[in-house]
């Protein structure tokens, strides 16, 4: 037992680093094809690279679903959009000398649908309880089924709608993608993805096998482990964006990635199995956690439209709070908010 758990870790490591390389190109490529296909810099945050970096969490979800193992999948997802709104921002406000700086478009428009992707999301997996009940468990559970998994689906295309819009107004610099090979960077992409693929494939067994040798559930497991190893791609892009002085596009691309893994990758991994039944009392904690966690950073970007070294620090100790209660949860019986099951 001791054996397969160290191989399981080694291979979390492993796949971790894989993940990385593979999105290094893949956040190259996305880059270098918006600036040869002409976008605006908050779509090239919110949609073309957060799309590209958010591929590892669908690439879980995907692979989870087909072994059987949502759980994992799902609590990646929402474990993600913790990390996302709380950590990323922070390592990138603290990476860089200046304040991150966003704006009044990224603020009211970015930031109010992500909420709304969050709301529609409880709200569809309320009417899973409400409509597709499952009984014969001692725990409130629903059951996502396909015609459910549309609506945030619905909800995506609408936000690609807007987005569409604000292309259509943009008129792009003729010169931005002067020399840039397009076949070249397609390339890139898609070797990154097949990499990622591939590396998420493993993750997730290594994850399950973790989960079973410690006792802790998929969805915590999701939560914690698997969630940090597939959010690396976004914390990768959003840093080198701050880096480079564009603080819009840096938080842009938090903001898209959470809105595309609540209202796609979810609803994929449910597309693919068909059925899925959930523990709605353990869902219910973890998106209040992510309410809490994006109200308190759009807090702090409406203050000055920026995002200050200090408020970053904030956000890292909000986050270490969450992952301490997580891991209290599951080894003592003083705090349990947190049901099981």
């Amino acid at each position: 037992m001791v054996e397969s758990v160290g191989l399981a870790v080694a291979i979390v490591v492993v796949t971790t680093g894989a993940v990385w390389l593979g999105s290094t190109w893949l956040e190259s490529a996305s880059e270098q094809l918006s600036e040869y296909y002409g976008l605006p810099q908050v779509v090239q945050g919110s949609v073309v690279a957060a799309v590209g970096s958010s591929f590892p969490e669908l690439a879980t979800v995907a692979v989870s679903a087909f072994g059987g193992a949502l759980g994992i999948g799902t609590g990646a997802i929402v474990g993600s959009a913790i990390f996302n709104v709380l950590v990323i921002p922070a390592v990138a406000g603290i990476s860089t000398d200046e304040d991150v700086e966003a704006n009044r478009t990224l603020v009211y428009k970015e930031a109010q649908f992500y909420m709304l992707a969050v709301s529609a999301l409880v709200i569809t997996f309320a009417m899973a309880v409400i409509y597709y009940p499952v009984t014969g468990v001692d725990f409130i559970s629903g059951e996502m089924n396909r015609s459910l998994a549309v609506i945030p689906l619905a909800l995506y295309g609408l936000y690609l709608f807007i987005q569409a819009q604000d292309t259509a107004d943009h008129v792009a610099d003729p010169e931005a993608g002067a020399g840039i090979d397009a076949a070249r960077q397609w390339g890139y992409l898609l070797a990154g993805l097949a990499v990622i693929l591939v590396a998420v494939h493993e993750l997730v067994g290594a994850v399950e096998t973790i989960g079973a040798a410690v006792g802790v559930g998929e969805f915590i497991m999701g939560v914690t482990v698997a969630a940090a190893a597939t959010s690396l791609p976004d914390a990768l892009v959003s840093v080198r964006a701050a880096r480079d002085d564009r603080g819009v596009a840096s938080l842009a691309n938090v903001l898209g990635s959470n809105t595309f893994d609540l209202l796609v990758a979810i609803p994929v991994g449910v597309l693919i199995v068909g059925t899925w039944s959930f523990n709605f009392e353990l869902a219910v904690p973890m998106f209040a956690v992510l309410t809490l966690a994006t109200v308190l950073l759009f807090t702090f970007l409406r203050t000055d439209l920026a995002l200050s070294t200090p408020e970053s620090a904030a956000l890292l100790v909000a986050y270490a709070l969450f992952v301490g209660w997580v891991v209290v949860e599951e080894v003592s019986t003083v705090v349990s908010v947190l049901p099981s099951g």
